[in-house]
């Protein structure tokens, strides 16, 4: 008997180390198939700054060469994208600049050239007036 409740324990252990490490650790999302860069055209010029970019640019000592850096070579963080968005999708780009600034950039592609959205010190909360 004491065999039966040991087993019973031990797998009642198990699943709860199973549920713990599924619930902080949950099963990455696939992205409907989506590589690294399909349907983002990188080279897409010109690039146009809305006002709100440029003025949490300024804040964040961020210029435009560091934006085209990014847009060349981030990486896609797709749980910060909105590609469903309209009437253009949006594009959340993430890496470091030439002085080790963390930064995301919100990029969406449009007919008329790659609009800068917004730009985000990832490690930083910058106090600033931009609306």
């Amino acid at each position: 008997m004491n065999r039966k409740v040991s087993r019973l324990l031990t797998g009642i252990a198990l699943l709860v180390i199973v549920l713990l490490v599924w619930q902080y650790y949950p099963p990455t999302k696939q992205h409907n198939n989506v590589t690294h860069d399909e349907g983002f055209n990188r080279n897409l010029m010109p690039i146009i700054y809305t006002k709100h970019a440029r003025c949490r640019m300024g804040y964040r000592h961020i210029d435009e060469d560091e934006v085209k850096q990014i847009l060349l070579n981030g990486r896609i963080n797709y749980k910060k994208s909105q590609l469903n968005s309209k009437p253009d999708p949006k594009y959340a780009l993430e890496g470091y600049t030439a002085d080790n600034q963390h930064v995301r950039i919100i990029f969406a592609p449009s007919q008329h050239g790659m609009v800068v959205i917004t730009v985000i010190d990832v490690n930083e909360e910058w106090q600033c007036d931009c609306k």
